[in-house]
């Protein structure tokens, strides 16, 4: 008698070897079985006929450090066959953290990673001051998937230093600390640590993100404070410019190795049409460090951001649109979109190579008037086609038309396809970067695994169905050193991703929800052909919905 027997399934198992018919047996959250047909009976079986079965997918890229105190369920990552995330990137998490200190941990996390101060004041719990404390309290919340944690070195210099750690480098004796709280970090269980170098990284007050001042003698420190533990992994974000990795990166990055000896992954290494071969220049200057361990780390996805019509500041970088700052009121906008002098001089302003002038990559995302609700989910390139008209007055059309109250997405980085067939094939990239839990109002990424089995392996066919598998499991694994998960077979935990490879993949757009603490607005991606998740051998998802499990796990290094 098993707990769970999944039969009749294409088994992919995660390390990249061929697919196979088989069933698969679990007991004890474990799994017990992976045979062509196991006999036997079992508390509960799922026919996975037609069905690929997966290990569940591990994200090595969220910022749900406070979502865990409101969401068990780390909703969208849960809808999408995710198991096991990987929270603290970044250099920026919330804990450890002094009670007088929390409204500016607090505002770190609104202002790196764009969540609303007063969703995070009504959600956050704050049973804990310590990280040891931080990961016990997440422990006893009983999640739906397994957390794994980074210490940020943000809260780990503010600890010590205060707000000093916001304006310069630590002394001996501080770096000596902020080393010793990071080595209890990682002896309760933390996979490494994580940090920042970009500028957009502003913390409390518009400052510096406290992390970002780090000396190198403190990041020798830190390197080396898992050097003589002989594990975990550094995430940094480097990239000053995206998809850019000038010497003082390359640089840094090699330090970083040479100190630690452990695997460090930089990010973001996203494709860019306006300076094209940005990447492959970047990846070529650190290839000697990504044969010593490093991994680029890229989204499968277009870079999307949202574009609201009375606050069009994808747009600002335009003198023509200049104007439509100045007066924000509705009738003021109104009337420049009207302008032809206006829409004429933003004609001229996009023959300039280096601007945005596809709009083929602008969508409609959503509009008020009902007879306009035909033209959700279509490009402005599609509309003007169907129209007659340039896309300049298409977009500007449609905006007047429906009262300055529609919103568009712009697909800004990682669009081309034959670029990231090429980068996703690059076995060194470690695929992530869906930032599950942040820029909530903004865009919703954390649906990549469902993206990658549907655009990338069932209509592009630019990676196989066993390397995608392996690239979202194993591979993460290996890279944070999660032992027990990412691949399916006996002993391992039973966490399993069953599919249907004929209709996987993420809904057309994001859907607006209100369901943050306080009623405040997060975009989520829903998720298509996901027919069950197993975290630790009891079935999370199942037939399009949660079902209130809670087997998850705090993993521990």
């Amino acid at each position: 008698m098993y707990d769970l027997l999944v039969k009749h399934g294409l088994v992919v198992d995660g390390t990249g070897a061929p697919a196979r018919h088989a069933d698969v047996a679990i007991s004890g959250g474990k799994i017990v079985a992976i045979e062509e047909r196991i006999g036997g009976t079992a508390l509960t079986t799922i026919d996975a006929a037609d069905l690929c079965v997966a290990p569940g997918f591990i994200d090595p890229h969220t910022h749900y450090d406070a979502q865990i105190c409101w969401d068990g369920a780390l909703t969208p990552s849960s809808w999408h066959g995710v198991s096991s995330v990987v929270m603290g990137n970044c250099g920026v998490g919330i804990a450890p953290c002094r009670p007088e200190a929390r409204e500016i941990a607090m505002h770190d996390l609104v202002n790196v990673e764009a969540i609303p101060f007063e969703v995070l004041q009504a959600g956050i719990t704050w049973d804990w001051e310590s990280f040891p404390q931080y990961m016990e309290a997440a422990a006893r919340r009983k999640p739906a998937l397994n957390l794994a944690f980074l210490a940020p070195l943000t809260p780990l210099r503010h600890y010590v230093m205060g707000e000093a750690s916001m304006e310069r480098a630590a002394s001996a004796a501080e770096i000596s600390e902020i080393r010793s709280l990071l080595g209890k970090a990682i002896d309760a269980g933390a996979f490494g640590f994580s940090s920042t170098l970009l500028n957009q990284h502003m913390g409390y007050q518009g400052r510096a993100l406290a992390c970002r001042n780090a000396s190198r003698e403190e990041l020798k420190a830190y390197c080396n404070a898992l050097k003589e533990r002989g594990k975990g992994a550094i995430e940094i974000a480097m990239t000053r410019q995206i998809g850019v990795m000038d010497d003082p990166e390359l640089e840094l990055l090699d330090f970083m190795l040479a100190e630690s000896g452990r695997p460090i992954t930089f990010i973001a290494m996203f494709d860019r049409d306006d300076i094209p071969e940005a990447l492959r220049t970047s990846l070529a200057r650190a290839r000697p460090m990504i044969q010593r361990g490093a991994r680029p780390q890229t989204s499968p996805l277009p870079l999307t951001r949202e574009i609201n019509m009375r606050n069009p500041f994808s747009f600002a970088a335009f003198p023509s649109w200049k104007r439509v700052f100045e007066d924000k009121s509705k009738e003021a906008q109104a009337a420049v979109y009207r302008d032809v002098a206006f829409r004429n001089q933003f004609r001229e302003e996009l023959k300039r190579p280096a601007s945005f002038g596809n709009w083929a990559r602008i969508t409609v995302h959503e509009v008020r008037a009902e007879k306009l609700k035909s033209l959700e989910g279509k490009t402005v390139a599609e509309i003007a086609a169907a129209q007659g008209k340039d896309g300049v007055d298409a977009f500007l059309d449609l905006t007047l038309e429906d009262d300055l109250d529609n919103e568009f997405t712009m697909q800004s980085f990682n669009t081309r396809i034959d670029r990231m067939t090429e980068l996703l094939n690059d076995p060194s990239v470690l695929i992530g970067l869906g930032d599950g839990g942040a820029h909530l109002d903004m865009l919703c990424d954390a649906g990549y695994p469902t993206y990658v089995l549907g655009t990338w392996v069932r209509e592009r066919k630019a990676l196989s169905l066993v390397e995608a598998v392996r690239r979202m499991t194993s591979d993460p694994a290996d890279f944070f050193g999660i032992r027990d998960r990412g691949r399916l077979k006996p002993g391992l935990a039973a966490d399993l991703a069953i599919f249907d490879p004929a209709a996987v993949g993420s809904a057309g757009r994001p859907e607006r929800r209100y369901d943050l603490p306080g009623g405040a607005k997060r975009m989520v991606m829903r998720s298509k052909g996901i027919e069950y998740t197993v975290v630790n051998g009891e079935i999370t998802w199942s037939g399009g919905a949660l079902t209130g499990a809670a087997a998850g796990r705090v993993l521990r290094s």
